[in-house]
């Protein structure tokens, strides 16, 4: 299969993919190829190509306005919601394109989960809100269902902190427990892949750093997506980074460079990313 990365493919670079860890052999699990998206006449991504790779937590890093949250919306096709909302290129899934009409929106979803920026618990309570999309896709059974949240309440640590009050509502809880809240909502359903938009923005340093911990207990068990601006967390959390910045054409989020998180860092290629890591741009 010809490396999507090649320099005969686009205009990024790639960094070495050899120095991840061998935790994280780079197995694509969902592949971008040429991917232009557009809301109305306004261009928000221009030409990406991406692999995301299986069991890893890759970083999507730039400047505000350059594609980021427009990316993670496309890969489980939250942008079908987006009127006036067009779309190239090809996204696959374990090799199955995603916008083939027999794709099954509903199981994509169920496959990707999302987890948005500002924690959103639904004004319910705690338990209801892990229950009710088990409900929504099948799982009715009590049991199961218990067994289900007590399972994905200690894989965000919440267990310990919310097993005595399960039927209180969920917006009492504070915003680090909140979106730790929505994060095992996203669990409950066992998807394959989470995507995270800037997941820590709302939070205060404790609680970001908590989450933090909890993306790194779930590497290897998940693939992850993340988008944050803090380039110290996509340092510490992430076994590849991708660098987006707005192109001067179609002034649409590109990738410049992808790779290994330690090489994009310390090592990286293209000027651009070497100016926005150092701080000179962005």
């Amino acid at each position: 299969m010809t490396n999507p990365f090649s320099p005969e493919s686009g205009s990024f670079t790639l960094g070495s993919l050899q120095s991840g860890p061998a935790c994280c052999v780079p197995e694509p699990v969902i592949q971008v190829k040429n991917l232009s998206l557009r809301y109305g006449a306004r261009h928000a991504l221009d030409d990406v190509t991406l692999d995301i790779y299986r069991g890893c937590v890759t970083a999507l890093i730039g400047p505000s306005g350059c594609g980021k949250t427009s990316f993670l919306s496309v890969l489980n096709r939250l942008t079908d919601l987006i009127p006036d909302c067009h779309l190239k290129g090809e996204i696959y899934l374990n090799g199955q394109d995603i916008h083939d009409p027999a794709c099954n929106v509903q199981h994509l979803r169920r496959t990707i989960g999302m987890v948005f920026q500002k924690p959103t618990p639904f004004p319910l309570s705690i338990y209801r809100n892990l229950a009710l999309p088990l409900h929504e896709h099948g799982m009715t059974r009590r049991a199961e269902v218990d067994v289900v949240i007590e399972q994905t309440l200690h894989d965000v640590g919440l267990w310990e902190e919310v097993r005595d009050r399960l039927h209180t509502s969920a917006l009492s809880l504070s915003g680090g427990q909140q979106q730790r809240l929505c994060i095992a909502r996203a669990l409950a359903l066992n998807p394959a892949i989470i995507l995270m938009d800037e997941p820590c923005s709302a939070l205060d340093p404790i609680a970001s750093g908590i989450v933090e911990d909890l993306i790194c207990r779930l590497r290897g068990r998940y693939t992850i997506v993340i988008v944050t601006h803090n380039l110290a967390q996509a340092r510490r959390i992430a076994n590849y980074a991708a660098f987006f910045w707005v192109g001067e054409q179609e002034h649409a989020g590109q990738v410049i460079e992808f790779g290994h998180c330690r090489d994009i860092f310390e090592a990286s290629v293209h000027p651009l990313t070497t100016a926005y890591i150092s701080g000179a741009r962005g």
